[in-house]
């Protein structure tokens, strides 16, 4: 019989925690089980009327065609007249790639500028996939870690600690993914200061959660004028307007950037679904401020993040701050780590989360994967009755573990 020999790549990759657990809970749940899954990141709302719609139009319009690979000029219009509107940005069609999702367009932004060995410097708490993307590509990730003490983001000295002759590359998110936490102007202020230093550095902006911000008015890295020619700012339609499943994200960036990652997709994937691509024109055009169904949406995921805050920060031992964006919280679990009901340790959280899986039917990731083993991240994009029931349900199971 022969054997396949898998690749080292694939071999050395981690699979995303993220997936894997939802995929964990799906098979409970196929078992008759009642599991609450807190683990994927999203809206439990649905693609606004007027998305949905384009999408109609475009069907019975036959838009079924092979579309440009990077993207519709209607598109591209629309994204460049949402960073005018939204963040005061001026960019050009010509400036602008779509890919499927922001997950690839960060991927083909990778692949385009790193040469083995490069460093890209990634702000822990992270992103699953970030460093396994920068690796695929043959970089090295730099992990600058921070804690809830510090609102889980890094300063700019904490990053000019980082730096190396091999810096290739910095990889932002805010609002992030998992800690929820947002940058203020003045703390992009202090680390565009450090870059201004570094010239060659290249900035990746991962600004998915932009419109998902409760404090804060969105900062964006674009802001610095110094910055535009190395600068990459990543978003998309997924979160902000509940579009998860439609599939489009986007990079606005130097022409260079972009005609490299375009000649990736155009190899990999060619050109986005032009339906979903429809869809996103008028998904854009909603602003934020003036958009019904967004407030809605935003008003919930504020009640759901204060009513889960505090009702974790109830559980004896556990410590939760409250995050300024995104829709996660990311509480401070290790109080549990060393505690056993009986039969099981739970030596970190991994074990935790996987605990809390089979003995409270909660679904939750666990830290290590985010780059900061004391904490689980719970997602708050699920109803509100929902996640009261889970963490009463969280509450119940750890009092088992002595």
């Amino acid at each position: 019989m022969s054997e396949i020999i898998l690749s080292n790549r694939v071999l050395n990759m981690a699979e995303s925690a993220t997936l894997a657990m939802t995929n964990k809970s799906r098979e409970l749940k196929a078992q008759g089980i009642d599991v609450i899954s807190l683990s994927i990141g999203e809206p439990d709302f649905n693609t606004p009327v007027s998305a949905k719609q384009a999408a109609i139009d475009a069907i019975n319009n036959n838009d079924t065609h092979y579309p440009p690979v990077p993207g519709t000029p209607a598109l591209r219009r629309a994204i460049a007249e949402k960073l005018k509107r939204d963040n005061g940005l001026d960019y050009k069609e010509s400036d602008i790639l779509v890919s499927n999702g922001a997950k690839q367009a960060i991927n083909n932004v990778l692949q385009a500028i790193i040469n083995d060995g490069d460093e890209v410097i990634i702000p822990a708490p992270f992103w699953v996939s970030y460093p396994e993307m920068v690796k695929l590509s043959g970089g090295v990730p730099v992990i600058v870690k921070s804690d809830m003490a510090h609102d889980f983001k890094i300063t700019a000295e904490d990053f000019e600690k980082a730096i190396t002759p091999k810096t290739k590359a910095l990889l932002i998110n805010t609002p992030c993914n998992p800690s929820g936490s947002v940058f203020t102007k003045a703390e992009l202020t202090a680390i565009a200061e450090v870059l201004r230093k570094y010239p060659n550095i290249i900035v990746i902006s991962d600004e998915i959660y932009e419109f998902i911000q409760y404090e804060h008015k969105h900062e964006s890295m674009g802001q610095f004028d110094f910055l535009k020619d190395r600068l990459v700012i990543v978003n998309g339609v997924a979160k902000g307007y509940a579009m998860t499943g439609w599939r489009i994200g986007y990079i606005a960036a130097p022409q260079a950037i972009v005609k490299a990652a375009n000649k990736i997709q155009g190899q990999i994937t060619s050109g986005i679904c032009t339906i979903a691509q429809a869809a996103a024109v008028k998904a854009l055009e909603l602003c934020p401020e003036n958009s019904e169904e967004i407030r809605e949406m935003m008003k919930a995921f504020r009640e759901r993040r204060d009513t889960v805050v505090k009702m974790m920060n109830e559980i004896p031992g556990v410590k939760c701050n409250t995050p300024s964006g995104a829709f996660y919280v990311f509480p401070d679990m290790k109080y549990y780590f060393g505690k056993t009901d009986g039969e099981t340790v739970i030596k970190g959280s991994d074990d935790l989360c996987m605990w809390l899986l089979y003995n409270a039917h909660v679904a939750c990731v666990a830290g290590e994967s985010f780059g900061n083993g004391d904490c689980i991240r719970i997602s708050y994009a699920t109803s509100l009755d929902k996640l009261i029931e889970a963490v009463r349900r969280i509450k119940e199971a750890l009092t088992k573990l002595h």
